[in-house]
């Protein structure tokens, strides 16, 4: 069972990690890599809608993937894509990129190298990692302008669609860490955190939803 409290917090946490951007067109759209297809989903309405003419899908597999999606997440987001009507022409698949950073990395080498222009991207990621991501490419890629997106739903409905509490929990856990330990890291940019969102993410972590964050002292590329 996981208590009222616990579902209050990983709400603070979950309201706090959307950015609130208002859409437009843009550039390009750019789809993060991770278990959930409902990424895939979104770039692609966002593609339909015309508020981007070009999708990069970038991720390899991760320990959550590698038996849901073995040829690699990018791989997979694009089979998705075309399936709900996006032409194959239309997208890039960067397979190598295994954590947030080299998503950025990794995509903007393969636009420059095929000499895309970009001055805006639609950054498309899991609703609870919308700010870790803009912080991430704001840090990366700070030349251009980033609008985040994700799939627009609510913490409940997410997670009876990801079918495992504890592990949405751990990942927001995970997420909100990050915002903190990253910066110091130069990793992605500064983010002013609100007391309640601190108060939210000492209790998760005290109450042992840990299996996403790392060692306070870790030098890891952030994933």
């Amino acid at each position: 069972m996981i208590s009222a409290q616990v579902w209050a917090d990983a709400q603070r946490l979950w309201d706090f990690q959307q950015m609130g951007h208002e859409l437009r067109p843009c550039s390009v759209a750019i789809g993060l890599g991770s278990h959930d297809l409902g990424v895939a989903d979104t770039t692609a309405e966002l593609f339909h809608r015309g508020m981007a003419p070009l999708i990069v899908f970038t991720g390899a597999t991760s320990r959550t993937t590698r038996e849901r999606m073995p040829r690699g997440e990018a791989e997979h987001y694009r089979d998705r894509a075309v399936e709900l009507g996006v032409p194959e022409s239309a997208i890039l698949v960067e397979p190598r990129a295994t954590n947030t950073g080299e998503n950025i990395r990794y995509s903007r080498a393969m636009l420059e190298e095929r000499q895309v222009l970009v001055s805006s991207a639609l950054l498309v990621s899991k609703p609870y990692e919308e700010r870790r991501a803009y912080a991430t490419a704001c840090k990366l890629w700070p030349d251009i302008e980033w609008v985040s997106a994700s799939t627009s739903t609510p913490l409940q409905d997410y997670v009876d669609a990801i079918g495992d509490a504890r592990l949405v929990i751990d990942m927001l856990v995970g997420a909100q860490q990050r915002l903190v330990v990253y910066p110091q890291q130069g990793f992605m940019t500064e983010q002013v955190i609100p007391e309640a969102i601190e108060v939210a993410y000492s209790r998760l972590r005290d109450a042992g939803f840990t299996s996403r964050i790392l060692p306070e002292d870790s030098q890891s590329a952030p994933r």
